[in-house]
């Protein structure tokens, strides 16, 4: 089967060498047996790649399952993957296969595989290297047969080198890697994939057709889709559905892409200012750091002033202005939590020049872990501990809340 086929096959869009270059690394690699990581950007399209890999092998008749380890919580995750003896845990009422025995002669595609912890990676690569494993609370070794795809949307390497992924795992998964493209890397692709979406859209709700002007055109084509083809099928959805203007211009595609996200490189002139991908939380910091930096920069001229006998840079100034500014800065800094510095003067007050003898100062801590697990206490107290609504105020999963929980040490 040929590439332009396995297109057909499996609804891939686009004529980019690097997705036709993903294709035939997974042409290739599908007839044998060996372990494949595909990685990419979320939304790339990495479980199109699992299903082309296992409809290619000669394991095509056997059962594929795809699991997003991301997605079950650490406590449950060895019994979803190798199953577990009655009683082995509490509500264990009878024994369970695992995905690993259910699967037995087939494919299963570990979707976010570096979310594993370290305690199941073990037992995954004791799988890999002999096809063996044991259920939770059994002394028994079964045996399986299945090959593993997986697939990650981070840089693994560094979860390695963080100690958070096994190194033994990474290299053993990573026989042939196979890279998927985001929509960024083949803009060739983008206005071809959105077409096939609007026709296929327009069609199903039974609604007139779109067409794109030449600035709009450009537009999605220069657009950084974050998302990759998720994002681009979600906004041709949207706009089958609720544009009323059916030929859409450039200013009308705007209003469906979120600001943050375009990319310096768009080829028209827009209203719109070029944003910094920071998250709300991230600016925040960034302004209260920065004020804090100001008030610390302003005493140190303040004592400055005060060493040099009330001048500075060539300047004099009044010794009662320099007293009412220094009390005025010890007021607004006197809350908890501020810089602090502290200037010893003489004890002879009626001259006009003062002599410092100590200036000191006292920053507060910047530390991120700290700031994060402030964060993470706040979120959990306002939400009275409920972890999946802290997770959702913070902006992350409730298993990757679970995990700095730990981490943290805040039970």
């Amino acid at each position: 089967m040929d590439i332009q086929d396995i297109k057909n096959r499996f609804g891939i869009i686009g004529h980019s060498p690097l997705i036709n270059r993903a294709i035939d690394v997974a042409r290739q690699v599908a007839p044998t047996d060996i372990s494949v990581l595909i990685t990419g950007e979320s939304g790339s399209g990495k479980e199109v790649f699992s299903h082309i890999i296992h409809q290619m092998s000669a394991r095509k008749h056997g059962p594929f399952i795809a699991v997003n380890c991301g997605a079950i919580p650490e406590g449950t995750i060895d019994s979803e993957l190798f199953g577990h003896e009655k009683g082995s845990f509490t509500g264990a009422h009878e024994a369970r296969k695992g995905y690993f025995e259910v699967v037995n002669g087939g494919t299963i595609f570990l979707d976010e595989v570096a979310e594993l912890p370290l305690g199941t990676q073990a037992r995954l690569l004791r799988v890999l290297e002999t096809g063996e494993y044991l259920r939770v609370g059994s002394s028994k070794v079964q045996k399986t047969d299945v090959r593993v795809i997986a697939a990650t949307n981070v840089d693994i390497f560094d979860a390695v080198r963080e100690g958070k992924f096994r190194e033994d795992l990474y290299y053993r998964l990573n026989t042939v890697p196979l890279r998927i493209p985001p929509l960024k890397e083949r803009k060739e692709d983008i206005y071809l994939i959105f077409r096939k979406f609007i026709a296929d859209f327009t069609h199903k709700y039974r609604s007139p057709s779109i067409a794109l002007d030449e600035e709009a055109q450009k537009l999605l084509i220069n657009y950084s889709w974050p998302g990759n083809v998720r994002q681009l099928k979600n906004i041709a959805e949207q706009i089958a559905v609720l544009e009323r203007d059916r030929n859409v211009t450039a200013q009308i595609l705007m209003n469906y892409l979120p600001p943050e996200s375009f990319a310096s490189t768009l080829p028209m002139r827009l209203n719109t200012e070029k944003k910094e991908d920071f998250s709300e939380r991230d600016i925040l910091y960034k302004v209260l750091f920065d004020m804090k930096r100001d008030m610390v920069e302003l005493k140190k001229l303040v004592a400055e002033i005060i060493q040099n006998g009330g001048n500075a840079g060539g300047l004099s100034a009044n010794p009662q202005l320099i007293n009412q500014l220094y009390r005025d800065i010890e007021i607004a800094s006197s809350e908890e939590n501020q810089p602090k510095i502290t200037i010893h003067q003489p004890a002879s007050t009626h001259q006009p020049n003062f002599d410092v003898h100590h200036a000191e100062e006292v920053e507060e801590s910047l530390s991120l872990i700290e700031k994060e697990s402030d964060l993470i206490k706040k979120a959990l107290k306002k939400h009275k501990g409920k972890r999946k609504l802290a997770a959702h105020e913070l902006g992350i999963s409730e298993r990757t809340l679970y995990r700095k929980i730990k981490e943290l040490n805040l039970n």
